[in-house]
């Protein structure tokens, strides 16, 4: 992509303040810094358009979790819910008037209807149109769909919001014991997403409050300042426990330690087992092997993306802007062009197509109306994990200067070695 053709123009990030209501403002670093570099644009509060970077790494981002999901030990099947759900179906549940944060509207024929914050009571009557049998379990269902909460104080920019996309899998067994080894798989692969998105080390399992048919539920938390949770991580074991349980818990419950380390941090996903919560008020039933009609047992897992973007920014950033992970960054690659010389832009430009044409994503500076400086300084804050430099000082030793976001040093190297370095880098996120 050439950035004079962007659509997005960054602004001061200390001027990018999160509107909350009531007049209140965001201290979220990841806001200032996903409005400042062009991530993301405030509508109101608790309400965001992504941007073109913005929807791209929210893109790299669904893609690592998709693949977690489809693959073994997941397993699951994509659908696409509705958002618009009926009244009657969270009367079902007693969640109408029992889920705080529900949005209700009145849609045509003056017809009650809510924009689902979750799906359980979508994905459950759906469930019963197709399982019978025994033979029909375990299976399980997932999206990436758009969820609306009435939260009365949306804050923290991207981390808390009324509007977000969630990706949220269900699963289906036909009996606890089938769910309790699914619900042990899903935690594994729940580290794994967040150590793809170049967060595991700060990423811990945590345990919370349960429901109605487990002791615990098991939250992801990542440690950051930003947090609004505080939770307390064991020295010996490394899994960590939500304050709202703690005081019920002086040694941990996965390993009897004793020593832990207090934190704040943020939840970028959680895991529940729903047990037949659900499947009871839609009569979602199966018969097992020896014709006796059972109700279905279930799990639920989600993961919002937002939440998620923002945390990355939380604990990858610096002084000068971003630092994105390579696995979820919009780009590969910022290429810039410094100079009026008619070789370096023609240069530059067959680097551009090159790195094009080998699949290398890239966004190329372009601009002939700012200065070094500036195309530096927005390089940093945008946060691309390779800066590539196209200058006269380069080309005499026929060479480009390359800079690790990550990193204090530039280093020069052969054009022919960058695109062998680059394309090592790519195909080793894949």
């Amino acid at each position: 992509m050439l950035q004079s053709k962007l659509f997005c123009k960054t602004i001061k990030p200390s001027f990018a303040k999160a509107s909350e209501g009531q007049g209140e403002k965001s201290s979220a670093i990841s806001h200032e810094l996903l409005v400042g570099a062009g991530y993301i644009d405030q509508l109101m509060a608790g309400v965001y358009t992504f941007l073109p970077l913005g929807t791209r790494v929210m893109q790299r981002i669904e893609g690592i979790i998709r693949k977690n999901m489809v693959d073994a030990p997941m397993n699951g099947q994509e659908i696409v819910m509705p958002s618009l759900t009926p009244k009657e179906n969270w009367l079902k549940t007693n969640r109408w008037d029992n889920f705080d944060v529900l949005f209700k509207l009145k849609g045509a024929g003056d017809k009650d209807v809510a924009l689902a914050p979750t799906h359980e009571e979508v994905v459950s009557p759906l469930a019963k149109k197709f399982v019978f049998s025994y033979k029909d379990l375990p299976f399980s269902l997932f999206q990436f769909q758009n969820k609306f909460r009435n939260e009365l104080r949306a804050k923290s920019g991207i981390l808390r919001t009324r509007e977000f996309l969630m990706k949220d899998l269900y699963s289906f067994h036909a009996s606890q014991e089938d769910l309790d080894k699914y619900y042990d798989r899903a935690k594994k692969v729940y580290l794994n997403i967040f150590k793809e998105c170049g967060i595991g080390k700060l990423t811990y399992r945590t345990l919370a409050s349960g429901g109605s048919f487990s002791k615990y539920s098991d939250e992801f938390q990542t440690i950051t300042d930003a947090g609004e949770d505080i939770i307390y991580i064991c020295q010996k074991c490394k899994v960590a426990i939500n304050k709202e349980i703690k005081e019920e818990h002086k040694i941990c419950p996965e390993c009897g330690g004793e020593v832990f380390e207090e934190k704040k941090a943020v939840e970028v996903g959680n895991i529940f087992q729903l047990g037949t919560k659900f499947s009871t008020p839609f009569d979602l039933k199966f018969k097992d092997k020896d014709g006796t009609e059972k109700n279905v047992v279930m799990g639920c897992y989600g993961i919002g993306l937002g939440r998620l973007m923002g945390t990355i920014v939380e604990v990858c950033h610096d002084e000068r802007g971003i630092i994105w992970p390579v696995e979820v960054a919009p780009f590969l690659v910022h290429l810039i062009s410094i100079g009026e010389d008619k070789k370096i832009k023609n240069t530059t430009d067959k680097i551009y197509q090159d790195l094009q044409e080998q699949g290398i994503q890239v966004l190329y500076d372009d601009r002939q109306d700012k200065s070094v400086g500036e195309k530096f300084a927005e390089a940093d804050l945008i946060g691309i994990p390779f800066r590539v430099v196209v200058s006269e000082k380069t080309l005499k030793v026929n060479s480009v200067e390359v800079k690790e976001r990550s990193k204090k040093d530039a280093k020069l190297f052969k054009i022919k070695e960058l695109y062998k370095i680059l394309k090592d880098v790519q195909e080793n996120t894949k």
